[in-house]
């Protein structure tokens, strides 16, 4: 496969050999993903290339979506990737996206919803609705109209994934994002929680639904800063400073490979490290998470059980 190919993309040469993954664990899967003309989308698109799979690239980047889809399909052959513009909140540009895919692979197999728009991060104080309607639109609405496209077919057949590729509930810092941003994504997470309940028991339908949830995305840091002061300390989830989009995308593909295990559930990058024995750049650092799988009633009542209540 191509490892270094030109491109104004902001990306690394992908093997995930080195994270125990193989090529063609997921041959013949075709995959849905809006909001991957950059970043974490874009890692995801191109983890599952590498690992045998079609992929429809989604967005409203258009100069962005037309090289990843050159890229990909010169990393992995002719045909592998599909550039569709979409703004996921268009219910037209959903039902194009849709056509476009089936069109040219017949099925989708996986559903990874991504988009979202950075800048609506405004606090609760002073934000202007708009900015809320918007942040709904994408996460609520886009997500809603991508699950009605989809998802039906991935229930006739009895075969497919559906990801929400999500972050916080609300905005605590020292997180990313801010009141309306995580707003829109509660609403997503909801939506997605839900659908998993609606589909039922994967033993019986074999569609699994879970949330997935990509930690401290960003570039490798260099071993030492220019001016020649000490690099940052490994960080308790293995890794100096941010975590490779190539990274989390690598941790998704072992989710989705043992996506029985995860249906009407949500797991972070980290935990997906840990369960797939993650060669981590600082293994020493790396802690696992305490984190437990919350029942179904208590992912219900999360937003009522907020903090310590009356407990001294």
């Amino acid at each position: 496969m191509a490892t270094n190919i030109e491109t104004f993309l902001d990306i690394e040469s992908i093997d995930l050999t080195y994270a125990g993954l193989q090529p063609g664990s997921l041959k013949d899967e075709v995959a849905v993903i809006p909001g991957s003309t950059s970043n974490i989308g874009l890692a995801y698109a191109r983890a599952i290339a590498w690992s045998g799979g079609k992929v429809v690239v989604s967005g409203r980047r258009e100069k962005e979506g037309a090289e990843i889809e050159r890229v990909i399909n010169e990393e992995n052959g002719p045909g592998t990737a599909l550039f569709v513009k979409c703004d996921v909140s268009d219910e037209a540009d959903v039902k194009n996206l849709a056509k476009r895919a089936f069109d040219a692979y017949g099925k989708v197999d996986i559903l990874i919803n991504n988009a979202m728009n950075m800048q609506l991060r405004g606090p609760v104080l002073g934000t202007p609705a708009e900015q809320l309607d918007q942040s709904y639109a994408i996460s609520g609405r886009g997500i809603l109209l991508a699950i009605n496209e989809f998802v039906p077919g991935m229930l006739e057949r009895k075969h497919g994934i559906v990801v929400y590729s999500t972050t916080q509930f609300h905005f605590s810092p020292p997180y990313i994002g801010g009141a309306i941003y995580t707003a829109g994504k509660a609403a997503a997470t909801s939506i997605l929680m839900s659908l998993a309940n609606e589909v039922g028991p994967y033993e019986e339908n074999g569609v699994s639904v879970f949330g997935y949830l990509p930690n401290g995305v960003g570039r490798r840091r260099p071993p030492a800063n220019p001016d020649g002061t000490p690099p940052p300390k490994p960080s308790s989830a293995g890794f100096a400073g941010s975590i490779p989009p190539e990274a989390n995308a690598a941790g998704l593909i072992y989710c989705m490979l043992n996506a029985a295990k995860l249906h009407r559930c949500g797991i972070s990058g980290v935990e997906a490290f840990h369960a797939m024995k993650y060669p981590f750049p600082y293994p020493e650092a790396a802690r696992e998470s305490k984190l437990h799988r919350l029942s179904d009633k208590e992912m219900t009542w999360v937003f009522r059980n907020m903090g310590a209540g009356f407990a001294e």
